[in-house]
């Protein structure tokens, strides 16, 4: 069993993702409202902080048949982080970290796609965070299809990405009089995305 996963048929599991469609080739837009990009990072060497971005857009288009033909792309809102705590919020959004006056959007551009188990596909690309620009990979996972009640081709993956953010220069800590520092360096992003196809 994994960590922070409820043992298998406790109440919380989630029914089986469904998989109608056979091929799901097309030009997709991400569905903000059922999307979710969220953080995570260490804070004081003792928990974990949760938070998320609440304003993005996305494209992909996706090709069943040649992988190595889909793209995507995704544009982050930087002053839509959201931790639950306005202050930590506004710590976030200064020069200290992602100086969203000056850098207002984040940005993954895809530059290939491999698929890598049968339902698994490592995305690569190039993030842009404030003005550095760095290649990662990304295996996400298809975790279904389906068209819904309102006639809307659907697709949902999962992925995680993790980072260093000193990679970007995101730099700013406070080191602990007991070791260690306030914030972690290493920063996991989490993405649970649904995607519309285009009619």
């Amino acid at each position: 069993m994994g960590r922070h996963r409820a043992p298998e048929g406790a109440a919380t599991d989630f029914d089986a993702a469904t998989s109608a469609l056979a091929d799901v080739t097309g030009d997709y837009t991400v569905d903000v409202a059922h999307t979710r990009i969220g953080i995570r990072a260490r804070h004081a060497m003792v928990t974990t902080v949760r938070g998320a971005f609440t304003e993005f857009s996305g494209t992909a288009h996706l090709d069943t048949a040649k992988p190595a033909a889909s793209s995507v792309t995704l544009r982050i809102a930087t002053a839509s982080i959201d931790t639950g705590t306005p202050d930590r919020d506004a710590h976030l959004r200064s020069p200290d970290f992602l100086d969203v006056e000056r850098y207002p959007e984040m940005v993954f551009l895809s530059t290939g796609v491999e698929q890598v188990d049968d339902d698994v596909y490592r995305v690569t690309g190039d993030l842009t965070i404030k003005d550095v620009t760095r290649s990662v990979s990304i295996d996400f996972t298809l975790t279904g299809s389906a068209l819904d009640p309102f006639g809307n081709t659907r697709v949902g993956f999962e992925g995680a990405l993790a980072i260093k953010r000193s990679d970007w220069e995101l730099t700013w800590n406070t080191v602990l009089d007991t070791g260690g520092v306030l914030v972690s360096d290493r920063i996991q992003v989490e993405f649970d995305v649904s995607a519309i196809k285009a009619s």
